[in-house]
This record gives C-alpha cells, sequence and structure tokens, in this order.
C-alpha cells in the first residue's frame, strides 16, 4: 500500500522554484558531461596526431617532389621529412605575426623558394622575436631539409587576413592567400624548415608539435566529477528538504 501520508512531503518538488532548480542542475550536469566527452575526443585526436608524427618523423629524408607527385594527400605528407634546392625570392617574404616560442613574442619568416624546374614552394624559416629585425635571406642556392605541411586554416575565432592587396604580415600561412600577391604559382604543401645549407642566421626552427597526451584526460576526469558532485549535490538538498518536512509533520 502506498505511504500517502509521506507524498505530500515531496510536492514542493513541482513548485516553480524548484522546477528551475531541477532544469538548471540537469542543464549543467548534461553541459560538464559533455565537456568530458569532449575531451576525451580531443585526447584520442592528440593521440592520433601523437603517432602520425612519430611515424612521419621516423621517416627517411625524402626528395620533395617524390613527395607532391606521389598519390600521398595533404594529412598522409603532412610531418614527412623532405629535402629541396632552390633560391629564395626575397621579396615575396610574409610575416606570421602573433607567435611566441620559448617565452618570446615574434613573428615566423615565411618566403617562397624558387626550384630549377620553376616551381615555388613556401618555406617557413623559423621564428625571430620583435626585438631582433629580420635577417637577409641566403644568397644564391640554398639547400633545405623541413617537414611538410598543409595550409594553415582560419579557426572559428581567429583573426582575418584582408582579401585584397599585398600583405606583408599574415595571421597564418594561408597558401591560397600568400598565392595571390606571388608571381607564378605556389604548390599547395609548404615546408617547415629543420635545417639549411647555408645555415640561417638569428631565426630559430619552429619546433615540433609535443608528443604527449596533453591535459586532457585529466580535464574529462574533472567534469565527470564536478558533474557527480552537482548530482549529489541536488540529492543532499532534496533529502535535507524532506527530513524538514517529515520532522515538521512529526512535531505537529
Amino acid at each position: 500500500m502506498p505511504d500517502t501520508v509521506s507524498l505530500p512531503m515531496y510536492r514542493f518538488l513541482i513548485s516553480p522554484r524548484w522546477i528551475a532548480l531541477h532544469v538548471l542542475i540537469g542543464a549543467l550536469v548534461a553541459l560538464m558531461v559533455n565537456l568530458g566527452f569532449w575531451q576525451l575526443n580531443r585526447l584520442d585526436e592528440r593521440k592520433a596526431l601523437n603517432t602520425q608524427v612519430t611515424k612521419q618523423i621516423a621517416a627517411p629524408v625524402a626528395d620533395f617532389g617524390d613527395i607532391v607527385t606521389s598519390s600521398l594527400d595533404a594529412d598522409e605528407a603532412e610531418w614527412r621529412l623532405v629535402r629541396l634546392q632552390g633560391t629564395y625570392v626575397s621579396n615575396e617574404m610574409v610575416l606570421i605575426v602573433n607567435r611566441s616560442q620559448n617565452g618570446a613574442a615574434g613573428r615566423d619568416v615565411v618566403m617562397p623558394l624558387l626550384l630549377a624546374d620553376g616551381r615555388k614552394i613556401l618555406v617557413n624559416r623559423g621564428f625571430i622575436p620583435l626585438t631582433v629585425d629580420i635577417p637577409p635571406s641566403p644568397a644564391g642556392e640554398v639547400t633545405v631539409v623541413g617537414h611538410v605541411r598543409p595550409t594553415q586554416k582560419r579557426s572559428g575565432l581567429g583573426a582575418i587576413d584582408s582579401a585584397d592587396g599585398t600583405l606583408a604580415e599574415m595571421q597564418r600561412i594561408d597558401i591560397a592567400r600568400i598565392d595571390q600577391q606571388t608571381a607564378g604559382s605556389l604548390e599547395a604543401l609548404y615546408v617547415q624548415l629543420v635545417e639549411s645549407i647555408p645555415a640561417e642566421t638569428l631565426l630559430s626552427v619552429v619546433p615540433l608539435p609535443d608528443i604527449t597526451n596533453g591535459p586532457h584526460l585529466s580535464y574529462a576526469f574533472q567534469w565527470f566529477f564536478f558533474s557527480a558532485v552537482a548530482l549529489f549535490g541536488w540529492v543532499f538538498v532534496v533529502r535535507r528538504k524532506v527530513s524538514e518536512a517529515s520532522q515538521a509533520t512529526t512535531s505537529a
């Protein structure tokens, strides 16, 4: 037989104030659980990137022409070490701004490399702090060894480069945008320099991504813990309210 005496003690749960609380707690729990799973997805993406980078940088240095003419797509070619020879087109240099390295603010120096067969490939020559003047590119033919990278894409909240005119500074290595202001056409991939002959001066090599799993797993556990705390808090408050109502009924 239902305990009809105790049922009225739960009627407060359907009052407007408590309904608002239920909705708030439910929304918070749903948000935090989704954030936890989002961090787990980020962890999977990080592991996949680590696997790719580790595999690609371990491969022997290849000729750039062999990479770009193969059946590899941009994702498969990314991070491969390649070697190429050519001369820098110094008057088509672009500075990629809002960069930092080893705690210093600066920019990356990007410049097309003209190959003997007429092709042009962007090369990220390296990072230089804001306090240091841009050094001239090595004169004459250079031999470059570096990692193949795809064009950089704007994130949802990233700064926007002007679509018109010739830009001396840009927010990212957008190959299609840089191609608009260079003579001829650029290859669809660029090279992030590791070493060159003659050697670069003043410029620092742009580091590889950190080959760790990062904080994503701990962040996921934190979000799941916060959601559990919210649920237990809701249960605690409801039980205390019921206990107070029960004591009031008993004393009456």
